[in-house]
This record gives C-alpha cells, structure tokens and sequence, in this order.
C-alpha cells in the first residue's frame, strides 16, 4: 500500500527562504475576485449560491435565483472592491488577485483597475462553485475554459491557479495542464515546496483559510475588525520572530470584496497593514514574485533516495541487506504501507524497524544469530559482509593485538555461551574501549533484559547503515 499524504514536508529544518533584502517574513495578501461567477441560474447552474455571505444558514435554492445572496455578491464588485483597492494602491502594496474567469469577464472597469495598479491576476478558476463531484475530464475542460477566458479578459494567460472549493484531481489536473509558475490549492505549510505529478516538479505556494476573512461569516470566525486583526497580528508576529531566529516563513491573507470590503471589517485591516509597516525586513510581494524567488533560490532537485516510489527489485536491492543477512525485513517493509513520510532516512529506518518489532521471538533471534562475532573467526577470514567489515574496521577491531584478539574470543565465547546469539554493539558508537566496556557490562544481564538490547542494537546498526545510504 502506498500511502499519499505527506506530513512530514520540510521536517524540523526548512530550507532558508533567503526572501528579498534579508526579509524577515514575506506578508502576501490576496484578493478574491468572485462577484458574477458564484453559482446563479443566470449563469447556466442548478441552484442559487449560499456559500461566503452574510446569510446565516443559506441553502442553494434550486431552479431559483436568491436575491439577498445576489445583491451581497454585488456589493462585492460595486463598493467593497474599489474601497480595498484605494488601501493598496495608496500604500503602493502589490497583491495578487484570485480571478473567477467568468467574474472577470463581468467586471471591465475592475479588470482595468487591477491592470492599472499592475496587481497579479491569477486564475481562480472557471466558475466559484464546487467541483468535489465534478468528473475528472469535466475539471479539465473547465481548467482549459478558465486559462482561455482569463487571457481574454486579462490579455494575458495566469502563471498562478488557486481554485478554492477544489476536487481530489484538481491539482493533478491544473499540473496537466501546464503553464503555471505555481499552484495554491494546498494549506499544508508556510513555505512553497516542489511536488511532483507524472514525473513533472510542480511548485505549490500553499494558501491560508485561517488568516482569510471568509471567517467573518463561518462558525467560530472573526466577530469584528478588531478580531481579525489581532488575529492577523500574532500570526505576524509569530512569524517575523521565527525569521529573525533563523527561519523566515511566509505569510497569505486571504481576503474578499463582499467581506474584507464592508467597512467594520475593512478597519481590522487598515490596521494591520498600519501595523507591518512600522517593521523593517518585511517583504510585500505578489504571489508570481514569491514563486519566481523559489524557483531561483531552491529549484527542484531530485531526492537520492525516493523508497516508496521505488519498485521491488529496487527497494530489496537497497535496502534488503540493511538488517544483517534478512532480506525478509525488507521485503514485508515493501508489501506494508509507505507514504512520502518514509522518504526520509529516519522514515524508512521507521518503517523497516517496525516490521523487525512485528516479527515473532524466534524470526527476531534468527536476526541476532545471524550477526557476526566482533573480531571473530569470519572477521579473520574476510567473509563479512561489505557493511559488517567496515563498521568493524570503524572501531580497529581488524587490528587487534595478540592479547586484545584473546580477550574479545574469550568474551564472545563467554556471551554465546550464556544468551545463545552473538554479542552485538553499533560499533560506530563506540570506541574499542568502550565495546569491551559493554561487552564485560552486558555479560551480566538475564537473558531476556539481553535480548531486547540485542534488539536495540540491531536496530540501531540498521540506522547507521540506512544514513550513509542517504548521505553516500
């Protein structure tokens, strides 16, 4: 089973950002613009709209227009879009705009505004309605419409997609599709990041619903201005401290003609914009500057190692000899799950340790046996394995002294003797001092404390190994 969720993306060390300037944060602020491509029977659809507006409650009408959510919708394009854009364009702040294409071709006077004031205009798709049960070739005619209509009102293809109320294949189809500098139907991180669909790296600016004034009119959301902007600020400030500790992140707001646009809500804002601008290191960008950024400063680079994209004979060749001749860890590890989270070296570790932890008593000592004594007769006739000789090597367990090889025989024969396995110990660890240390220590255990530190150690060597795969 191939499990395709990632949660694990960048891990505990994100790659600097290295935004403009040395910047701290970059702080991106989108507009929606969706006023004339909600679903309307006007515009060829079953139903009335009843999503993002300031009707407690609403339902699609079906066969039916609904008045009060039209006339919302419109406030969006005849007042609450001129008083953001004024905002913007007074501080002189880019933003990028998320264009309905069927809203834009309905908006002339606002199109030429945006054009004006040289926002970036990115796809939003087609129509503001949801696609979850849309089929896929549907979605992929509707993507091609959407990139069409954009370059007619526009007069310029979108490099950025965003489609919002998306399907399982609406990223992989918008990949298809091609042309874009990036794609932001993801909420999973606050960097961009590189996927790969059909071979092909993708680059996915993640977008926010947390920071995004549609919480104005969701449960547990924004109940004024003032919400929203305490809101906006700790997550600013959250932020800008990480990027002056080290680690620079990147910050959407997400705002709405019809929401942010309403004066109440239009004053948590101002405000907030009031409050970036008393900061220094603080980078304003549009989304298609974000993206070129990334592609400059980190460009998809392949992983060495990808286990579960690998196929079988690939993954038992790299991995079958990782636990000491018993391949069939290996090879249960392929059969189980493995996601994007094993893709790492810790992961894989992860994912074949756990199949050692499943086996039965016997199947786990039939690993320990088949570890080789330190310093011992196979050492001696060079018949260990590639891994077991240079770990050995490691420690100058292959240039003992006459009273030092005396000393590790009696030893091993003293520990076969009583746990019935051979005594096993990291050796990159450790030092020849410290392996007899242990060695002498562990001759004291019962047998069964023995066994799981065996385990333990079996596992450990098993680490080892897996990191100079990844590193080598």
């Amino acid at each position: 089973m191939r499990y395709p969720r990632d949660f694990l993306g960048y891990g505990p060390t994100p790659p600097q950002a290295n935004w403009p300037g040395g910047a701290n944060i970059a702080v991106q602020f989108v507009l929606n613009y969706e006023e004339g491509g909600e679903n309307n029977i006007l515009h060829g659809d079953a139903a009335s709209e009843a999503f993002l507006a300031d009707v407690v409650g609403a339902a699609p009408w079906p066969g039916q227009r609904h008045w009060n959510i039209e006339s919302m919708y419109e406030y969006g394009g005849r007042a609450g879009f001129w008083r953001l854009h004024r905002l913007f364009t007074e501080r002189d702040l880019p933003i990028t705009v998320y264009g309905v294409a069927t809203a834009l071709m309905r908006a002339p006077e606002q199109v030429k505004a945006m054009l004006d004031a040289e926002w970036e205009i990115a796809s939003h798709g087609l129509k503001w309605v949801e696609h979850k049960d849309m089929p896929a070739d549907e979605e992929r005619k509707q993507i091609a419409e959407a990139v069409r209509l954009h370059t007619v009102a526009t007069g310029s293809r979108p490099k950025g997609w965003y489609t919002g109320r998306c399907s399982i294949n609406t990223v992989d189809l918008v990949s298809e599709e091609g042309g874009f500098a990036y794609i932001s139907d993801t909420y999973d991180d606050d960097l961009p990041y590189w996927r790969v669909h059909n071979g092909k790296p993708q680059l996915i600016i993640p977008y926010t619903l947390s920071a995004n004034d549609m919480r104005f009119v969701t449960a547990s959301g924004f109940a004024n201005g003032e919400e929203y902007f305490q809101f906006l600020k700790d997550s600013f400030d959250c932020l800008y401290a990480e990027g002056e500790a080290g680690a620079p992140k990147m910050m959407t707001i997400g705002l709405h003609c019809r929401l942010a646009g309403q004066p109440g809500r239009f004053q948590g804002l101002k405000k907030f914009v009031d409050y970036i601008t008393g900061f220094d290191k603080v980078w304003v960008p549009t989304r298609l500057a974000i993206a070129e950024h990334w592609a400059e400063q980190h460009p998809y680079q392949p992983p060495k190692l990808q286990p579960s994209t690998m196929d079988r004979e690939t993954f038992l060749t790299t991995f079958g000899g990782v636990f000491e001749h018993s391949p069939w860890i290996a090879e249960r590890a392929f059969e189980a799950e493995l996601s994007p989270g094993n893709d790492t070296a810790t992961g894989i570790h992860f994912a074949l340790q756990a199949q050692f932890r499943m086996a039965t008593e016997t199947e786990r000592l039939g690993v320990l046996t088949a570890h080789p004594d330190l310093a011992g007769k196979l050492a001696t006739a060079k018949r260990l394995t590639d891994a077991s000789t240079a770990e050995q090597a490691s420690a100058g367990l292959d240039v003992l002294t006459d009273d030092e090889r005396e000393t590790f025989t009696a030893l091993n024969t003293a520990y076969v003797e009583k746990f019935g396995f051979p005594f096993i110990i990291a050796v990159r660890d450790n030092t020849k001092a410290s392996i007899l240390e242990a060695f002498k220590a562990r001759l004291e255990n019962t047998r069964e404390a023995e066994f799981e530190t065996a385990c333990r150690q079996v596992e450990r060597i098993a680490e080892l190994r897996i990191r100079a795969l990844f590193e080598g």
